[in-house]
Parts: structure tokens; sequence; C-alpha cells
């Protein structure tokens, strides 16, 4: 008598059962180094960013990037990116003290890969510069006229640089502080608000601090220490400026 030589339909749902079964039990392992990964790929990033502003404010007399200005012949004229009266996307002042390739992927975080950009036009996206007390942006209201300078940090290791920005309409370029402090930015809660970071990393939001070091933050805080006046998954790095600000007095 031959033996037998295939499965039995039962047999096969079986076997496809206890696949489905390994696959659901797989998955939020698979997710979890998924995603560590990308967060390890972030704070790469940030890594570099951090160094690529130091080197400037090294080669600019102490005087870290602006974050934003306006300049005749550009339509957008930024940290990150500067976009022509031509629509020609050029490397912001970031990367003039670095190799023209470096403004690259790394202005991209890996977590925020589909989501909407920062402004028209920039090829990358998901990060934002402290805007409030080290990169000014020129227009803003506040007695201080440029950026802060590698002489004025207290706690380089304790003041933000960049980080995950994110808001309810997207990514940010432009972090802010919390709390309104006229001296360095006297903006309304909208803009603040419009500056906050995305803790898009399994809850956590990456930082680059100004000594070049990165971290891993887990706590959002609201504007003012009101609460729901920021977007779902997103909030500041501290209850008032004191990640953000100058004077740690």
């Amino acid at each position: 008598m031959r033996g037998r030589t295939g499965f039995t339909l039962v047999e096969v749902l079986i076997v496809l059962a206890l696949i489905t079964l390994l696959a659901a039990l797989l998955y939020p392992a698979i997710s979890r180094v998924r995603d560590e990964a990308r967060c390890t790929a972030c704070a790469s990033n940030l890594r570099q960013m951090a160094a690529a502003a130091l080197v400037y404010a090294n080669e600019h007399g102490g005087q870290f990037p602006w974050a934003y200005r306006r300049v005749a012949g550009y339509r957008s004229w930024s940290w990150d990116f500067c976009i022509a009266a031509s629509g020609e996307v050029q490397p912001g002042l970031l990367w003039e003290g670095v190799s023209s390739g470096g403004a690259n992927r790394v202005l991209q975080c890996p977590a925020y890969l589909n989501g909407p950009s920062n402004a028209p036009g920039d090829p990358y996206t998901g990060y934002n510069y402290n805007t409030s007390y080290i990169g000014k942006a020129e227009g803003d209201s506040g007695s201080r006229k440029a950026p802060a300078r590698l002489s004025q940090l207290k706690e380089p290791g304790r003041t933000a640089l960049f980080g995950d920005g994110q808001y309810e309409g997207g990514a940010n370029k432009y972090m802010r502080a919390p709390v309104r402090e006229k001296a360095f930015d006297g903006s309304g809660k909208s803009t603040r608000l419009a500056g906050t970071q995305g803790f898009r990393h399994r809850g956590k939001t990456n930082v680059a601090f100004c000594d070049g070091h990165v971290e891993s933050l887990r706590k959002p805080y609201t504007a003012d220490g009101s609460p729901g006046n920021t977007a779902p998954g997103c909030g500041f790095l501290s209850p008032d400026n004191r990640l953000y600000s100058l004077d740690k007095d």
C-alpha cells in the first residue's frame, strides 16, 4: 500500500493558524525593534546637526546660525534650507561650515517620512531649531537682535539646540520655549504652540543640546502649564523655559 503523499485540509489550516499566531506574537517585537532603530538613526542625525552648528559658530566668532532671515532674491532663507526666487533649493546656513554634501537626509527624521513638510519646497523634514533663545528669527519681537553666542551659554549641556519638531499642523522648523520672554522672543502663544516637539519615538522625543550630546525625553509639557493647548503627541521640553534659555539662574 502506497504511503500518503499530501496534507489534509485540516492539517493545512492548522499550519496556517500556527503561522498566523507566531506572526501576531512576533509583530510587537519586530515593531519595537524597528522603532528603536528609527530613534537611534534620528539621534545620530541630531548629533550631526549639533556638530554642524558648533562648527559654524566656531567659524563665525562664536555666533550660532540665524534661524530665519529676509534675504533679497529668496523666497525663504532658513537655517536648514534656502529657496531661491527661481524655486531652487539650496543648503541653509547650518551647512556653511561643512562640506557641500552636508545638507542631505540628515535633515529627515526617519520616524516622520510621510508627514507634512516643514515648508513648501523643503526636500526633508521633521526637525526644528531653538529659535526663542539660540537662532534668532529676523523680525521676531524681543530686544535680542542676533543669534546667541557660545560665550553666552551658562549650561550648554542643558540648553536645547535641535529636536523633533512637530505641532498640530505637521512638522515645524522653529523650536519655541513655552513661556513668553520679551527680552528674547515676545511672540504670542499661537507662535509658541507652533514650535512644540513631537514625542514620536514610542512616546519619546529626541533633543540635541548645545554641547553636542543627544537625549530622549519622555514627558511633554503644555504651554504655560495649561492643559489641552498642545496637539496630541506633542509638547514642550519643560514646563518653563529652563531647557531652552541661556540664563540658568
